[in-house]
């Protein structure tokens, strides 16, 4: 299988660790429905800590994630 990396997002407080906590299970159908509308599937879904990490089996997809996280990031700062 072919490897496209991890996400990770600090979305939680640290209590939070348990993929059936409503939030979490809200942001895995709006990650399921970003893969559906780029005709990709959502692959890995973690969450640790509150911690969240998730990655698209598409490449273009994860750069543009990537990049917006970026951009936010540089914005704050």
């Amino acid at each position: 299988m072919e490897s496209y990396g991890l996400i990770e997002v600090d979305m939680f407080s640290k209590e939070v660790n348990t993929l059936n906590y409503p939030e979490v299970m809200e942001f895995r159908e709006l990650l399921e429905l970003v893969a559906d509308e780029h005709g990709c599937l959502l692959i890995s879904f973690e969450i640790n800590h509150g911690t969240v990490s998730f990655s698209f089996d598409d490449e273009s997809l994860m750069a543009e994630i990537i990049k917006i996280l970026n951009d936010d990031i540089s914005h704050k700062t």
